[in-house]
């Protein structure tokens, strides 16, 4: 069996280069796996070193199946839901898989399979491909799995920058969630972030509802966000995190005049809903009484909830809580996946 490294990673910066010496991919939002195959057995590592390879049997069967000979490739697991010309990525969906049943693996599996998305190659039979630029790694994948069917896919690339612009204000509407710029004469390079992510940024007026003590048990951790729905009702939204230890500190003081108090001039608290990925996690909360407005950024929506921890922008005095409401929210077209899995995989 292959030994499987670290992945590439990227580093985010704010727009799509304009300069050659870059190729362009859309950015799946998905669990990172590493798939190593041996002619014999399988095996799926993730970007945490954590193995896959139980939670996704099908993926499993179908490598040893379709994968024409033995190879390591490095690419992204996604589940995609939805009918025919409304099709996209759903991440609950693939958040599930990760089960300690196997019974409810398996159920899930059948209910709703897995694809492989394979953007890269790091070995072929007995050749090691890390060292070799990246348009290399990338011709060899192309002849690798060119002709291999679903749910194994070769991502789509460019080398234009204009079309990667479209991909970004397009594929999203598909559930992706950004562009990938990869240097084309680069090796492989595990654990380095070599590659650049552009994603998605936007903000919104939120309604701070209360904030979790920082596991320091000094200062704010993180505050708890939320916005009115159409019948006036506020909704948690997300929460706003990574400040600084001396922030922290601050935002104590400054929400101070917002907490709730009982009779007896105690805090009041709360608890957020449990989660298999909150497990003994301490999910209680101060609450705050819902009158402070702050900007928030943000890159995309799950359901009614941002996807990701959002980041602080500033506070907004000016800005009646009551005024804040989901209506502000971007709306994104909807774009069907099956239209970005549909060209070649030489793609350009």
């Amino acid at each position: 069996m292959y030994e499987i490294p670290a992945p590439m990673l990227a580093k985010p910066v704010p727009e799509i280069p304009d300069r050659p010496g870059y190729a362009f991919e859309p950015k799946w939002d998905g669990f990172r796996a590493l798939v190593a195959w041996d002619g014999a057995d399988v095996e799926i590592g993730s970007r945490g070193a954590k193995p896959l390879t139980r939670y996704f049997p099908e993926l499993v069967e179908a490598f040893a199946r379709l994968l024409p000979e033995p190879c390591l490739i490095d690419g992204e697991i996604v589940v995609a839901v939805g009918e025919p010309g409304a099709v996209r990525l759903d991440w609950p969906a693939l958040s599930q898989r990760i089960h300690p049943a196997a019974s409810r693996v398996a159920l899930l599996a059948a209910e709703t399979p897995a694809m492989f998305i394979a953007f890269d190659l790091l070995a072929r039979g007995d050749r090691d491909l890390q060292g070799e630029p990246f348009a290399h790694r990338r011709a060899e994948l192309v002849d690798l799995l060119g002709a291999v069917p679903a749910p194994v896919h070769v991502t789509r690339t460019t080398e234009d920058a204009a079309q990667a612009r479209r991909w970004l204000a397009e594929f999203e509407g598909a559930g992706l969630d950004g562009v990938v710029a990869k240097p084309i004469d680069q090796p492989y390079a595990p654990g380095k972030r070599t590659m650049l992510k552009i994603k998605h940024a936007r903000t919104a007026d939120v309604v701070a509802l209360g904030y979790r003590v920082h596991k320091s048990g000094q200062g704010v951790g993180s505050l708890l966000v939320g916005l009115h729905d159409d019948d006036g009702r506020l909704q948690g939204v997300g929460g706003v995190a990574a400040f600084s230890n001396a922030r922290r500190l601050e935002l104590i003081d400054e929400l101070a005049p917002l907490v709730e108090t009982d009779a007896t001039g105690d805090a009041v608290t709360g608890e957020t809903e449990r989660s298999r990925f909150s497990g003994s996690k301490d999910v209680s909360f101060v609450r705050l009484r819902p009158e402070r407005v702050l900007e928030v950024r943000y890159d995309q929506l799950e359901g009614r909830r941002f996807r990701h921890t959002v980041q602080f922008e500033r506070w907004r005095p000016d800005r009646d809580a009551r005024s804040c409401t989901f209506d502000q929210l971007e709306a994104v077209p909807a774009y069907d996946l099956a239209d970005v899995l549909e060209e070649a995989p030489a793609g350009s």
